[in-house]
């Protein structure tokens, strides 16, 4: 798959700068490779949802429910999609979040935010807690829900559980990452990606897209930076990558600023989010898995003993 990106993904990338007047082909190019490589699970149901919760707020997304999963479950898992803030959506993702579904036998809402380069900073974050909140006005406890997400989802996540932290609320029980963004300036994928290549997407034309979501704002804003002052209390975390991708740096930096709170996971030779490729890459499921796992674990025990690996 590595190989395949490098390529064909890569060079089409490079060759269809990122910017305000070509978002729209990228957005069409990348929800045709994940309907070919990531088709939902039989026997999924969707339920999609559009609420207005009140000062000009909104809710959208959608109830992802896996073969013999019951709304009635009283924990779930809010996903939250990536692609640079600007790209994907739910419907792209209902593979991915299908399979989650079934593998943890949980409801899962995948929450739809407002897109860059319309809505910039903050706009998307604010629709990522708006998501939040509505769990906990339909009955959801703080400790019965899952965060799970991917590249810009992931960021996103972890700002809203430091919004949390810093206002003294209760945290979602666990979170669960695949290759998840944290340093929105790209110096640490930079590094990377001079060393070893990213088979998908350069340094470069990964922060052209993120600019569309943070133009004209100050790199330096504690959401944008994510401040980590403390992470005594932490929820415990799950991060995946894979070992091709730039964003690597960004998993290893996280993992070693959560330090015991957080089990690293990093894939040999894996791609950016290939847990959505499950027809193209042999190990999507299995990383699949043991997120499941960790996910159904961390809701029955409140905790898994973290520790750090690579999977071979």
């Amino acid at each position: 798959m590595t190989e395949v990106s490098r390529r064909s993904v890569r060079p089409i990338l490079s060759a269809v700068p990122i910017g305000n007047r070509s978002v729209d082909l990228h957005r069409r190019m990348v929800a045709s490779v994940l309907a070919l490589a990531g088709r939902p699970s039989p026997g999924t149901s969707f339920e999609l949802v559009d609420v207005d919760v009140g000062d000009g707020v909104r809710v959208r997304g959608e109830w992802v429910q896996g073969p013999g999963v019951h709304a009635g479950n009283d924990a779930v898992v809010l996903y939250v999609h990536g692609s640079g803030y600007a790209v994907c959506s739910a419907r792209t993702h209902r593979g991915l979040v299908s399979r989650l579904s079934k593998m943890t036998g949980l409801p899962v809402f995948a929450c739809d935010y407002r897109l860059a380069p319309r809505h910039r900073f903050p706009a998307p974050a604010d629709d990522v807690r708006a998501a939040f909140d509505w769990l906990l006005e339909r009955a959801y406890s703080p400790d019965r829900i899952v965060l799970a997400g991917d590249s810009a989802g992931g960021h996103l996540i972890l700002d809203l559980v430091l919004e949390l932290r810093r206002s003294l609320q209760p945290t979602p029980a666990a979170l669960a990452l695949f290759s998840p963004f944290v340093d929105l300036t790209l110096t640490l994928a930079d590094r990377r990606d001079a060393v070893i290549r990213d088979p998908m997407i350069s340094a470069a034309a990964a922060r052209r897209l993120v600019g569309l979501y943070t133009r004209g704002l100050d790199p330096e804003d504690r959401r944008l930076a994510l401040e980590f002052d403390d992470v005594t209390g932490f929820p415990p975390t799950l991060i995946q990558a894979g070992g091709a991708e730039m964003l690597r740096a960004d998993a290893e930096y996280l993992a070693d600023v959560l330090g015991a709170r957080c089990r690293l996971e990093v894939w040999p030779d894996q791609a950016h989010v290939f847990q959505a490729l499950p027809l193209l890459v042999r190990e999507a499921d299995l990383a699949l898995g043991e997120a499941a796992a960790f996910i159904v674990a961390s809701l029955a025990a409140g905790e898994r003993s973290p520790h750090r690996q690579e999977i071979s």
